[in-house]
């Protein structure tokens, strides 16, 4: 792997305030599947974890009578695709990816998911580059504006893995296992199929999507209405629309 183009060096890294002394982390962490095997998806597992962990930390700090509930619709309206998204054409991350020709084409560069995925990857580097206390200078870098706006009174249009998530931590339960069982396709036009378990309901799904993150938001769709058919007796249809329904559950 070789080091990053100086137009991706001076360009990201001012915005990110940060220099690598690991320049292949940076070039890894913009590096798309498409393009090649040395990508950016471990980056980004890695990244979820310390955003995640980052922003409950940041916002335990300056919310101290803030009620656990509030603080996770806080934590939600923050960290989710839509704001990653915002945050990667901020930076300008868009036409700085490696990605493979048919991405190229399809329009990639400006894909949300891949947009979020990216920011992740790139604070998995920071974090690999210089540890947790970097990379949570750098997600509250990134996210000062947001930080100092967000409402954790107001719940959020939740995803299906954020109300899935949501309503088993309201009951105290153990989250939801995710594992990818099935990759088809060619690296620009893949389909993920991935498994959502939750054991202490016994309920098991499956979801597909042109990523892991949307094959996974499937999954966790398909089993949160299965979890509100059964403890509401109603079925939904979509977590949004459950957003506006109190569930008996």
């Amino acid at each position: 792997m070789h080091n990053p183009p100086p137009l991706l060096a001076s360009t990201l890294e001012i915005k990110l305030g940060y220099t690598f002394t690991e320049p292949a982390l940076l070039i890894q962490a913009t590096t798309h599947r498409s393009f090649g095997a040395h990508h950016n998806e471990r980056l980004e597992f890695l990244g979820d974890s310390v955003l995640n962990c980052a922003i409950a930390k940041l916002i335990f700090d300056s919310h101290p009578a803030m009620p656990e509930g509030e603080l996770s619709r806080l934590r939600a309206n923050l960290v989710n695709q839509s704001v990653l998204a915002e945050i990667a054409a901020e930076l300008g991350v868009g036409p700085l990816l490696r990605l493979g020709e048919g991405e190229l084409k399809t329009g990639g560069a400006s894909r949300p998911s891949i947009l979020a995925d990216a920011v992740e990857a790139l604070l998995g580097a920071a974090f690999l580059d210089a540890g947790f206390d970097c990379a949570c200078a750098m997600v509250k870098r990134l996210f000062a504006v947001r930080l100092s706006t967000v409402d954790g009174k107001t719940a959020p249009d939740k995803d299906g893995k954020t109300a899935l998530q949501e309503w088993l931590q309201a009951r105290h339960l153990p989250l939801p296992q995710y594992a990818v069982t099935r990759i088809d396709g060619e690296a620009h036009q893949q389909i993920f199929e991935v498994h959502c378990n939750i054991v202490s309901e016994s309920i098991a799904t499956s979801g597909s999507g042109h990523s892991r993150r949307a094959a996974e938001q499937d999954a966790a769709t398909k089993a949160y209405a299965a979890l509100l058919q059964r403890k509401a007796g109603t079925t939904l249809t979509s977590p949004a629309k459950q957003n506006k329904v109190k569930s008996r559950g």
